[in-house]
């Protein structure tokens, strides 16, 4: 793994992370606070969470039955494990696991954080992952939190804004475009 100091890095990146086009964290935060009050996520809360993390694909989420939307994200509450709850959050239409990411991010920032390209590219950069993606499952999901969580607790930030600032790095570092 590179040298780093690990807590100007997340500082440093969380301060430039207003400047990108990422998910807005006060957004996540009512998104979870409407999720932790009633337990579940309506469609139209889905479409707004989705919404805000991939505009393309969004639409897909109203393709789901609004029975399947509350149970489904009913039941990601209850699950233990990250790969089940990516799995269960996958298996709705418009959900891909960059999405899922912010529906748990959304739950408990203080053990999950919103993942995509951007994150995977600075974590290749400091060594923890190795090679390009560019599509992610569940299992990448669990590549990605955990050396998140290893930063979070090595720096004190949650592994929400450590996910943040990964992403912010990657906008500030990269060369070219996204994909």
């Amino acid at each position: 793994m590179a040298t780093v100091d690990l807590e100007a890095f997340v500082a440093e990146n969380l301060d430039r992370y207003d400047q990108t086009q990422g998910v807005l964290p006060d957004r996540l935060a009512s998104f979870g606070d409407r999720y932790r009050s009633q337990g579940y996520l309506t469609r139209e809360q889905l479409y707004e969470i989705a919404y805000e993390s991939s505009t393309r694909s969004a639409y897909h989420v109203e393709t789901n039955p609004e029975s399947r939307c509350r149970e489904v994200t009913r039941n990601v509450w209850a699950v233990e494990g990250d790969f089940s709850a990516v799995h269960l959050l996958t298996g709705l239409s418009g959900f891909q696991a960059p999405t899922a990411s912010c529906v748990l991010a959304a739950l408990d920032g203080d053990s999950h954080a919103v993942v995509d390209t951007r994150v995977w590219a600075s974590l290749e950069r400091l060594g923890y992952v190795d090679g390009r993606k560019e599509s992610f499952d569940a299992a990448d999901y669990v590549t990605m939190i955990e050396p998140i969580r290893e930063i979070a607790e090595e720096t004190g930030h949650a592994p929400v804004d450590v996910g943040y600032a990964l992403f912010a790095h990657d906008a500030h570092v990269r060369e070219g475009t996204l994909h």
